[in-house]
């Protein structure tokens, strides 16, 4: 077999690459010179450079099985990829050899490019990170293996229809994908449903059976993930659903052909959708279905791959292994760990206990009570009736050991049971985590420290040593290499190029912001972006953007926490700035959001009405000319981000404190050169302490003031006396906005005005516009606005997910970095 495999190493030079492409294009895909569609095109050269990916993937798996070492295996129902391709080319270093191949051959790389689906495997930042973590983990050369599910339709297109957001599916899979292959070899059966059975051994000892479960395969689709540079090409390994057979052929003989095909469309639906309407219970059900699918099929691969090299010994196991959880989701993880260990390997409790709660950790990324996942233990024991014995089981001798910790305090066992209790009780995955992990992390300080304080806070007593920090990153690689090549080139050239992968190294530019010619040079590549960007604003808004005003931008998925409408509100208040003539000093803006709002999230989806209807009132009056543009986004994607970030002069980061968990597009605009105006939440509080408040604009209550402010806010009292928001109030109650519409913004207006909104939009209203206020009279003094844009770039450089990756594997992985073989 050695000679089949044994191949001369593929050239990285252009004639090399124009020959796999000419080979790809005409004998793989049949077609010939009379045929450029544009997505074989993109098919041939991605198939080119794959194999040149295989190449090194092979031999980086060859030098983790030499090296013995220990892996991390990162589990996440999110992987929020976006484009491969230009990933791909940055970090094989074949960018100039691409372009001179395709030259060769008469074609254009941006327009391929364009021909690429978004890898959409996510909602947002929580998918992003996952994305960015595996780079760094390849980067970093760490022994890390991502594994999560290969849905059939990823996060929705967006679409706006007179203001309002339409869902269609996003089937990115129709044109297959040339970056994945098919590991059939692999598949591994995952059940439902059935029952347990359990029967005593003659030696005294209980065993447990999952007996008549409805079966389904998991089939794995391996996508490859480069390292920069390095040779090294990790494993993102996607499951996919598929019947155990399929069909029923007597049913297909009898006519029934409906019939015949159910148990494969059955299963087939488990990976068919990123989050499924979880409004009824069939979407509550399918939801469930896809994370015991996830944990499932990864954990019974590990363990495979376990028993192939150390047979059915598990005592080296925790030593060799870790399971880091991305956020709650894959928390069924768990028992089913605990279930393959005793009942398909025959271990004791105690030792899959031991086990389990040595290679489990687990990062919680929210605050906000309803993003935990909670199940109705009817539910849970229906569908995976093996799963509910052991987490019966977890939680009685947990509560147990907190017992005997604080013996009677009746109320502690039942605030910290796995299981709350009610007229139907819940499973608390969240607490499940924390119970079965050996760490339980953060992502930025302050939220860290709210987990350890209210979220977590008895856990933290009985076990402080589990809860760590581990804040958040985003890769360089993509967020700056790749999407800003001018941007690239320019920092290149001033401090060489070591900062790809060592991003503290920007700090060398905050010298060069007292020269005037590189401020000019950094000016030139912003005003470059921002006409790019004014070019697809135009493209897809039919907006008109001036690259010369003040880009203001807010992209991220649309949630009343995030506040959105705290932004749209401002606006309105510069609208009626200019309606009373109020311009002096005036700072000409454009103000861009985007993002997704859940399909069943009816406030959010109205708050992107408001926002298209202040836009067309604002963007249709002559007296804005020059002086105020909005524009809403549609479809909100990594691949526009890639452009979005680059030309972002202003970052809005104004979530309610306390309720952020991070933020990573925070980091990814600061890398890029923007200015940041927020709250004291999240990463927003690093990102100031790192660039200095003197370069960020701050604004609003403290998570501290948010907490005392409960029982005790009144909006009305803060709209009376705040004459720009009474007048901002006015125009809404008017009707200003939707004077076709009537009514239909009554429920944002209540939502400001109730003394429950948990997002206090009117008491930050005053700090934020006077933020704004200075925001505007900075931009206006264009050397200094340029010098803070060069020191907050010279100051993220803690914000690299290198830094992340390197802190999670110092603290909870203590994986080797491993080299991979050389290709020869």
């Amino acid at each position: 077999m050695q000679g089949i495999t044994e191949l001369p190493a593929l050239g990285m030079d252009a004639d090399s690459i124009v020959d796999d492409f000419r080979r790809y294009f005409s004998h793989t895909l049949g077609r010939d010179k009379m045929c450029l569609a544009a997505y074989h095109v993109y098919t041939s050269l991605s198939l080119s450079l794959r194999d040149r990916l295989v190449e090194r993937w092979k031999n980086t798996q060859y030098a983790y099985e030499e090296a013995r070492c220990k892996r991390t295996y990162y589990l996440s129902l999110e992987f929020l990829m976006g484009r491969a391709l230009g990933n791909a080319m940055l970090n094989l270093d074949v960018n100039g050899p691409t372009k001179d191949a395709l030259r060769k051959l008469g074609l254009v790389l941006e327009e391929i490019a364009d021909q690429e689906h978004d890898a959409g495997l996510g909602n947002g930042g929580l998918g992003r990170l996952a994305a960015c973590f595996l780079d760094s983990c390849a980067t970093l050369q760490l022994p890390v293996m991502g594994y999560g599910i290969r849905y059939e339709y990823g996060m929705f297109r967006q679409k706006i229809d007179n203001g309002n957001q339409l869902e269609e599916p996003d089937h990115w899979l129709r044109d297959g994908n040339p970056w994945e292959i098919e590991r059939p070899e692999f598949m591994v059966r995952v059940g439902f449903g059935g029952h347990s059975e359990f029967h005593t051994r003659a030696d005294g000892t209980l065993r447990a059976r999952w007996v008549n479960s409805q079966d389904v395969m998991a089939v794995p689709y391996d996508v490859p993930i480069p390292g920069y540079r390095n040779g090294t090409v990790n494993t993102l390994r996607l499951w996919k659903a598929a019947a155990t057979d399929e069909f029923d052929l007597g049913e297909f003989n009898a006519g029934s052909y409906t019939e015949s095909v159910a148990a494969k469309n059955a299963a087939e639906h488990i990976t068919m959708v990123l989050y499924p309407n979880d409004a009824s219970e069939n979407g509550k059900e399918l939801r469930l279905r896809q994370q015991y699918f996830l944990a499932s099929a990864s954990l019974q691969d590990v363990l495979r791959g376990w028993v192939l090299a150390h047979g059915h010994d598990f005592s080296g196991f925790a030593a060799r292994n870790c399971f880091q959880l991305n956020d709650t989701h894959p928390t069924c993880a768990v028992p089913e760990l605990m279930r393959l260990l005793m009942d398909k390997h025959d271990l004791g409790w105690d030792a899959a206990w031991e086990i389990t709660r040595n290679t489990v950790a687990y990062t919680n990324h929210t605050l906000l009570p309803e993003a935990l996942e909670r199940w109705p233990v009817s539910m849970f024991g229906r569908l995976l009736p093996r799963l509910l014995d052991i987490v019966c089981e977890i939680n009685a001798r947990f509560l147990a050991e907190v017992a005997l910790r604080w013996p009677g305090d009746t109320d502690r066992l039942r605030r910290m049971s796995i299981i709350e209790e009610g007229n139907e009780p819940q499973i608390r995955m969240a607490y499940l985590a924390v119970v079965a992990s050996a760490s339980v992390n953060g992502v930025a300080e302050l939220h860290s420290q709210l987990l350890r304080q209210h979220l977590f806070h008895d856990f933290h007593e009985l076990w402080p040593e589990k809860f760590n920090n581990k804040t958040n990153g985003v890769t360089p690689r993509r967020w700056l290499a790749w999407s800003n090549p001018a941007l690239n080139a320019l920092i290149t050239r001033t401090i060489g190029e070591g900062w790809i992968t060592d991003l503290p190294r920007l700090k060398e530019l905050a010298v060069h912001a007292d020269d005037a010619a590189f401020r000019a040079e950094w000016r030139a590549v912003k005003q470059a972006n921002k006409a790019r960007l004014a070019e697809m604003v135009r493209r897809d808004c039919g907006i008109e953007f001036d690259p010369a005003a003040l880009f203001d931008v807010q992209v991220k998925r649309i949630h009343e926490y995030k506040r959105q409408l705290l932004n749209v509100l401002h606006v309105i208040h510069l609208y009626d700035r200019i309606k009373r003539n109020d311009t002096a000093d005036w700072t000409p803006r454009c103000v861009l959001i985007g993002g997704k709002a859940a399909p069943g999230y009816m406030i959010a989806k109205r708050i992107i009405k408001l926002i298209a209807s202040v836009a067309k009132v604002i963007n249709d009056d002559p007296a804005t000319d020059g002086m105020l543009k909005l524009a809403f986004l549609p479809d909100y994607r990594v691949s526009a981000m890639e452009v979005i970030c680059p030309a972002t002069d202003l970052s809005e980061q104004i979530s309610t404190a306390g309720k952020e968990a991070s933020g990573t597009g925070n980091m990814k605009f600061m890398m890029n050169g923007a200015l940041t105006i927020g709250t004291l939440d999240g990463a927003n509080i690093e990102i100031r302490e790192e660039v200095g408040a003197d370069n960020f604009f701050l604004f609003g209550l403290t998570a501290e003031e948010v907490d005392a402010a409960r029982g005790r806010y009144d909006p009305a009292a803060i709209v009376a006396a705040d004459e720009d928001l009474r007048r901002v109030i006015q125009l809404l109650e008017s009707g200003h906005f939707n004077l076709f519409e009537p009514g239909i913004f009554d429920s944002i207006i209540q939502s400001i005005y109730s003394a429950g909104d948990p997002w206090l939009t009117a008491a930050d209203f005053r700090g934020y516009v006077d933020a704004q206020r200075e925001v505007a009279r900075v931009y206006r003094d264009t050397e200094r606005w340029t010098r803070m844009s060069i020191l907050n770039t010279a100051a993220s450089g803690k914000f690299s997910s290198d830094r992340t990756i390197l802190d999670y594997n110092r603290d909870i992985w203590h994986l080797p970095q491993v080299a991979a073989w050389p290709v020869e």
